[in-house]
């Protein structure tokens, strides 16, 4: 297994997932408490929340978390200031709460654009500023922040403008962060699936089934097969991508946004 250090190297590094009972999220959160990092997560149920930590809790992983809206810049400060209370500063920064919203781009109200950049963009500020000040993150001397942008956020998604638009962003930011933050020995990089099979990959199945008057099936058999791998990518192998960057031997890579998606995108 390849090694995770802090600087000292005394302590496991606490990492901060947000969005972190399902999907993705749920399987980074697995994946870097089995590498032996300190994993405080939060999500906006307070119910899953609780589940998840415990679930993890009895698989032997040193994990809390707490109720939180990344949407919101006074939640993010509670959600930091008590991760910090709990495990330490904030070594690893997973950025990967987001949500799907879509259609005819003539036909978007204003709330479901402001809350998909809001979700996706902006809470990536948030959380991000919040970490590296009270986090203790742009002072530690080592850490690594990894954005869960999208496929989407390079080549578009048809029907998906608000998506597209706030997963590119986040490729931006990384790109801009990382290369003001090398001098601190923080790296930054986005990691961009394509299509994964995950709670949110339900609902967009459904969102075009109703958009094309087809069956979810018939958007499941259209989606393969645009993918040259044939399939969507699981969660736990965006996760696996995540568990390398907060590597030592990953310690190079910095301002990257990195596909897994099973060929769909190659840029």
């Amino acid at each position: 297994m390849s090694s995770t250090t802090t600087p000292a190297g005394s302590t496991p590094p606490t990492a901060l997932v947000t969005g972190g009972t399902s999907g993705i999220g749920l399987a980074v959160a697995k994946t870097l408490a089995a590498r032996g990092l300190r994993v405080f997560l939060c999500a906006r149920s307070r119910d899953a929340v609780e589940t998840v930590v415990k679930d993890l809790r009895t698989q032997g992983y040193e994990v809390d978390g707490c109720e939180g809206d990344v949407r919101s810049r006074e939640s993010v400060d509670r959600v930091v200031r008590t991760a910090v209370d709990r495990f330490g500063t904030v070594g690893v920064l997973v950025n990967n709460a987001g949500r799907n919203g879509g259609g005819t781009t003539s036909t978007l109200t204003d709330e479901l654009w402001y809350d998909v950049i809001d979700t996706n963009l902006n809470s990536t500020f948030l959380v991000t500023r919040e970490v590296l000040t009270t986090g203790g993150l742009e002072q530690a001397g080592w850490g690594r922040i990894i954005n869960v942008a999208s496929t989407g956020g390079k080549q578009g998604v048809p029907l998906g403008a608000p998506y597209s638009a706030s997963k590119a962003g986040m490729i931006g930011f990384t790109k801009a962060l990382a290369k003001e933050l090398a001098p601190s020995g923080v790296t930054v990089n986005a990691v961009c699936p394509g299509y994964v099979e995950t709670p949110m990959a339900a609902r967009v199945r459904q969102a075009y089934a109703t958009t094309w008057q087809t069956t979810e099936e018939e958007v499941l058999a259209r989606f393969n097969a645009k993918i040259p791998l044939g399939r969507y990518s699981t969660p736990e192998e965006v996760a696996g991508l995540v568990g390398y960057l907060v590597t030592d031997e990953a310690a190079s890579i910095t301002a990257q946004a990195l596909n897994v998606c099973g060929g769909l995108g190659s840029y």
